[in-house]
């Protein structure tokens, strides 16, 4: 296996940079785009680069710099995408400056119909090129400037081989008949990505095993999981770098078992760097401990009943059939319809193409489970 070599690149922080980057998508009507932000390392992630690969040319722009980007954005929205794993990156931009692409070209997604088993980007350059990327980059922090020569090398190793695995895996789908399905697939991506990230929810705090807790328990819960909140907007942090979810479970069931603050206390490790954090810990444990249950956040009931026993039936078959179908043509039994969408099929099957993308329900169309319905 060879190292990947970083291709040259020009780095964009100043103003007067832009004018060749905006210049080159003149000319092009694809371009592959990458991002990296900063969701590691504090409470609202931030796009911190972008990186473009414009006809042969690397360019990496410091979002982080007082660019003005409103022509960029412009002239970015006429152009077909290649990218990897476009999810995060379309609902980042959706919210940074509700950007919407023309079309897209996901790798990831095209690997996913070709049911490859490893399909994050650096597997894939490796599969297909030999290539070893430095992993140091997935976890570095994007929003520290300046940014190192290494971790800008990363970045633009992220676009320079995608057009070269888009034309594998292009001519792969291609003896399969499948790249309608990946322009079905993509779309739907985009439209996701408009809606960018979900939005707070009074609910939010109902994590893990909660569902099990009935007493003070779920006051608890309650508590501590807004009190991990708070701290981690003070300190402007993720929450997972405050404590782990798996902790605040666990807290909430030793209060549901009738165990003392103390006893909470002492069996919780925050470590050296958040020890401090134990006193407003507990001020929350007390307040859960005092709180009725009853005054919580209901969750919200869904507006559809649960399925009545001939639908699970029919939902069983129509699994079953998927089932088949994904062994047969080698994917992923959920790329076709995953078991929420299940539910909603065999509650109405009448509804399958407003459920379905059409080559999804294309394949269960006239199958014996919906034959008859």
């Amino acid at each position: 296996m060879n190292d990947a070599l970083p291709p040259a690149y020009t780095f964009i922080d100043q103003p007067g940079q832009l004018a060749p980057l905006l210049a080159a998508l003149e000319r092009v009507d694809e371009v592959a785009l990458d991002t990296e932000a900063d969701n590691m390392y504090h409470y609202r992630t931030r796009v911190c680069l972008l990186q473009f690969l414009v006809a042969g040319e690397i360019f990496l722009v410091d979002v982080l710099a007082p660019l003005p980007l409103s022509p960029l954005w412009e002239k970015l929205a006429t152009k077909h995408l290649l990218m990897h794993g476009s999810d995060f990156d379309l609902r980042l931009l959706s919210d940074l400056c509700q950007f919407r692409p023309r079309s897209i070209f996901d790798t990831m997604l095209a690997a996913q119909l070709l049911n490859r088993q490893r399909i994050g980007l650096a597997a894939l350059l490796e599969q297909h090129f030999g290539l070893q990327l430095d992993k140091d980059g997935q976890k570095a922090n994007w929003s520290k400037r300046p940014l190192s020569r290494d971790l800008l090398d990363y970045a633009a190793l992220d676009v320079w081989h995608l057009p070269a695995l888009r034309d594998i895996l292009t001519r792969e789908l291609a003896q399969l008949d499948r790249l309608h399905w990946l322009d079905q697939q993509c779309q739907r991506q985009i439209e996701s990505g408009l809606l960018g990230f979900p939005q707070d929810d009074e609910n939010d705090w109902r994590i893990g095993k909660s569902e099990r807790l009935r007493g003070r328990g779920l006051g608890v819960l309650h508590a501590v999981w807004h009190w991990r909140e708070d701290r981690a907007r003070e300190l402007d942090v993720p929450p997972f770098k405050v404590c782990s979810g798996d902790l605040l479970i666990n807290i909430a069931f030793a209060a549901e078992d009738g165990d003392s603050v103390e006893s909470i206390l002492g069996k919780v490790n925050l470590g050296k760097r958040h020890a401090r954090l134990a006193p407003s810990l507990a001020s929350a444990l007390r307040q859960g401990i005092g709180r009725d249950a009853q005054t919580l956040p209901r969750r919200r009931r869904s507006d559809l009943a649960p399925l009545t026993p001939a639908e699970v039936a029919l939902q069983d078959r129509i699994k079953a059939d998927r089932d088949r179908i994904a062994a047969s043509l080698a994917l992923e039994p959920t790329l076709i319809a995953n078991r929420a969408q299940l539910a909603l099929i065999a509650r109405d099957p009448a509804k399958l193409d407003a459920i379905l993308l059409p080559w999804q329900a294309d394949l269960l169309r006239g199958q014996p489970s919906l034959a008859s319905d």
